[in-house]
């Protein structure tokens, strides 16, 4: 009997190992569908917004950042989503476009009378719209993606998605333009640069507006926990993304991130928060800075700003996609 027992108990230990193994190595997935058992979180009561916010409806909100630059917010999201039309004079740049729940492009499209291409930050949920259709999209060119998209369908994985979080289905995304990382996109009288930051994802991009002194960042960096613990995020690919911004953002650069923490108006930052975060980051990989928690690890950056990490032994630094040379 003691013998029969040790096998029972030796078995067990095995399937228990087992399932906590594969628990450990798929926690990503893990984690989005117990986010989805959870539910997503009903919508907020729309509430002030301080002074040059508007409501566009009882959803959307606009704020003119200048006359031809605008944040649209979805404040009542729970995440607190923002996009950015940006404008020249011959068309007009869509930079994120939110989870979808409702449809931004006639937003937009009250603001410009141009036509306007659809630019995601990266592929998360919150940020590609979704069941929302835009007549042209351009995304940032990395070969594994021009690889997978011969035909210019790009169907979005689960890893660059994460929508099973909120039981969100993965779009395909029909590309009409390729945006190679350090390349310049015309809008006419207008440029924008693209930025290959990554960090939150290796195919996070930002677009900065030089002449303006406007950087538009995605989820690279916003006020409040900035992720670093999902499947395509990387600690090395953060500080990648924090040495091209700052090398190539003038000095006194407006930073205006895709989420906020609360109200009022859009999230904005400046280029002394991205030197926070890479000083943090390198301080994190000499382990001169220790976090707090076991999962995630949560590492202080400033007053506004944290990192929320995996344990360092996940930790990984090697940059996925080393930055280009200089254009």
């Amino acid at each position: 009997m003691g013998a029969n027992l040790a096998r029972r108990l030796l078995v067990s230990g095995l399937v228990l190992g087992g399932l906590l193994a594969l628990t450990f190595w798929q926690r990503h997935v893990v984690l989005a569908y117990g986010l989805a058992v959870l539910g997503t979180p009903a919508l907020s009561e729309p509430g002030e917004e301080g002074p040059g916010v508007r409501w566009h409806d009882d959803y959307f909100t606009v704020q003119a950042l200048d006359s031809r630059t605008f944040a649209i917010g979805e404040p009542r999201y729970h995440q607190q989503t923002y996009s950015y039309l940006i404008v020249g004079d011959e068309r007009a740049v869509l930079f994120d476009a939110g989870p979808g729940l409702r449809d931004i492009r006639p937003v937009a499209e009250t603001l410009t009378d141009r036509p306007i291409t659809f630019v995601p930050s990266h592929f998360h949920y919150d940020h590609v719209g979704n069941r929302v259709t835009f007549e042209r999209v351009a995304v940032v060119d990395l070969p594994y993606l021009r690889e997978r998209a011969p035909d210019g369908r790009l169907r979005l994985t689960f890893a660059e998605h994460m929508g099973a979080a909120e039981r969100i289905e993965a779009p395909t995304l029909v590309v009409d333009e390729w945006l190679p990382p350090g390349s310049s996109i015309s809008l006419g009288d207008r440029v924008l640069r693209v930025l290959h930051t990554p960090g939150h994802t290796e195919d996070s991009i930002s677009l900065l507006d030089p002449a303006s002194g406007l950087l538009f960042s995605g989820d690279f960096i916003y006020p409040g926990p900035l992720l670093a613990l999902l499947p395509n995020s990387g600690m090395g690919d953060y500080v990648q993304g924090a040495d091209t911004v700052l090398v190539s953002a003038p000095e006194h650069s407006r930073v205006f991130g895709a989420h906020r923490v609360a109200p009022p108006g859009a999230p904005e930052l400046t280029l002394a928060d991205v030197e926070d975060l890479r000083a943090a980051l390198r301080a994190i990989r000499t382990g001169e800075l220790a976090g707090s928690g076991i999962y995630p690890v949560v590492y202080p950056i400033n007053e506004r700003l944290e990192l929320w990490a995996e344990p360092r032994w996940l930790q990984r630094w090697q940059p996925r996609h080393p930055a280009p040379g200089p254009r």
